[in-house]
């Protein structure tokens, strides 16, 4: 009798076990699939008091920049991405919007990748191959433009075509574009174009194996004419070394910028930057020094940008930072020149 009781039981806890497995696999085969399109976004927002402001007209909040991102993961290695860009309007003669926030388009394209391939088809309004890469590595875009794109040296975004390649695990990270060389927000320009590219290369891994993590050259080159005639050139070169304790980066910069009929302008760019974080802690420290030349050879046209500070990462999606940035001449400044020069921020960066 008890022996029987015994392979009673035992059918039973059987029986109890094949069905939860069979229940966890139905349920596994009917979970829905990831929706191939998703929205969600980033904003800047700060705090700005400038330190020798003597009227004290700039103590202010802002929202500084917002971007709400659609994107779409389709099968066949198709990839679609818009992106809207929220911004406060500057302040300009006969401009009644001053002080308020408007919206224009920054990125839409679709990309392509077939099959295995190491390459990706772009077409669109789509990134640039240096500023995308560059922000990645520094990571606090929060604080502000990276110097060749503050100087007014280059764009992160236009309408064009172009091919992004991923070869031996990120070893080798290169992007090329083709685009009209006006900007996202210049319009189309004429017929001519401009030609960009850029080659980064990891010699020696780290624990970062990140498209930017190791320690890297990089080299960007790009090759046009602005709308009307005349020359747009810049080629840049660049150091780092990123790991997931710490990142250093060092890079130079020539440009040459001449219309039809216009003289032409040589001028130089350097920049070096990183970024530390403390062990075990949301904590990080940066510092970084941007020195621009927009005129070589020329004596009183050099300014020199220094920014120190350090963040905190809050939650997985809110980051916060406080930071100095002053900005020397080698000239007596203005006044204006005087008043802005040195500010202090509190910055935040939130993501949804």
């Amino acid at each position: 009798m008890k022996s029987r009781m015994r392979w009673a039981l035992r059918i039973a806890v059987l029986a109890t076990a094949t069905r939860g497995r069979s229940l966890a696999a139905q349920a596994a085969q009917t979970a829905p699939a990831p929706p191939p399109v998703t929205v969600g976004g980033i904003v800047y927002a700060q705090y700005l008091y400038q330190l020798r402001d003597t009227a004290g007209t700039q103590n202010n909040f802002d929202v500084t920049r917002g971007y709400v991102n659609v994107i779409g993961k389709f099968n066949g290695g198709l990839y679609t991405r818009v992106t809207v860009d929220l911004f406060s309007v500057a302040a300009s003669a006969g401009n009644n919007d001053a002080g308020s926030y408007s919206y224009r388009l920054k990125y839409a394209y679709a990309a392509w990748t077939p099959g295995k391939s190491v390459l990706t088809y772009k077409l669109g309004m789509l990134h640039t191959p240096w500023l995308d890469w560059e922000e990645t590595l520094w990571d606090y875009r929060m604080q502000g433009q990276m110097a060749m794109e503050r100087a007014g040296y280059l764009v992160s975004s236009d309408l064009g075509v172009g091919i992004d390649g991923k070869i031996k695990d990120d070893k080798v990270n290169l992007q090329v574009t083709l685009v009209n060389g006006e900007g996202y927000h210049g319009g189309v320009g004429d017929k001519r174009k401009d030609l960009q590219a850029r080659l980064s290369w990891r010699i020696l891994d780290t624990d970062d194996n990140s498209r930017v993590g190791g320690l890297r050259v990089t080299a960007y080159g790009q090759l046009g004419k602005p709308t009307g005639g005349g020359t747009r050139e810049r080629l840049l070169g660049m150091v780092s070394y990123r790991s997931k304790l710490f990142t250093l980066a060092a890079e130079a910069a020539t440009t040459v910028d001449s219309t039809t009929g216009v003289g032409e302008l040589n001028g130089h760019v350097y920049s070096a930057f990183g970024v530390y974080h403390f062990s075990h802690a949301r904590a990080a420290a940066i510092a970084r020094v941007d020195i621009t030349k927009p005129q070589a050879g020329v004596d009183n046209n050099q300014t020199t940008r220094s920014i120190v500070g350090a963040s905190y990462q809050l939650t997985p999606n809110l980051r916060l930072l406080g930071d100095w940035d002053f900005l020397s001449y080698q000239t007596t400044p203005t006044p204006a020149q005087e008043a802005s020069r040195s500010q202090g921020l509190f910055q935040m960066q939130f993501t949804f």
